[in-house]
């Protein structure tokens, strides 16, 4: 087993966005850093959503992780891990977990008692991860996508 470290966990920062986006990648979402960037200036001012970076002990950004608190009309409200991933090379060493108890603290602070998170099930590698923090599975779904229509004249409907 690879030995730990303790993770430094910090807010991100712009110029962290180069490789935020490689790790963006690793995770099987490809984005440029111009991309992450301007993701992660709109995502730091909203209050609802909470973003993390872990540091090697070296200061190497290793991993990140992004949390939403939500709200729909039929559930409670509840805190969401939308992303996380920790560099291939770094995994097993504590970066991980830091990240989620940080995410657990802040729904704590906020009075939000759930928190939640979606693992596809080819990410058979993380299952055991979020099993081992004590997160039980509660059920299975599809997503289903469809594109939006692109605005202009002849996709407006007539008042």
């Amino acid at each position: 087993m690879t030995r730990a470290w303790t993770a430094k966990i910090r807010a991100p920062r712009l110029e962290d966005a180069p490789r935020l986006a490689e790790l963006s990648t690793q995770l099987g979402y490809p984005a440029s850093a111009d991309e992450i960037a301007g993701r992660l200036s709109r995502l730091l001012s909203r209050a609802e959503h909470l973003l993390r970076v872990a540091e090697s002990p070296g200061g190497e950004v290793v991993g990140w992780i992004h949390a939403e608190e939500r709200q729909i009309l039929e559930s409670p409200v509840w805190c969401e891990i939308m992303g996380l991933v920790v560099d291939a090379a770094h995994r097993d060493r504590g970066a991980g977990r830091a990240l989620v108890e940080g995410v657990e603290a802040w729904a704590r602070e906020r009075g939000v008692r759930t928190v939640k998170v979606r693992s596809n099930v080819t990410r058979e590698e993380s299952h055991p991860f979020y099993l081992r923090l004590g997160y039980a599975r509660s059920k299975t779904q599809h997503v289903y996508l469809k594109s939006a229509p692109r605005a202009g004249p002849e996709n407006t409907t007539p008042g």
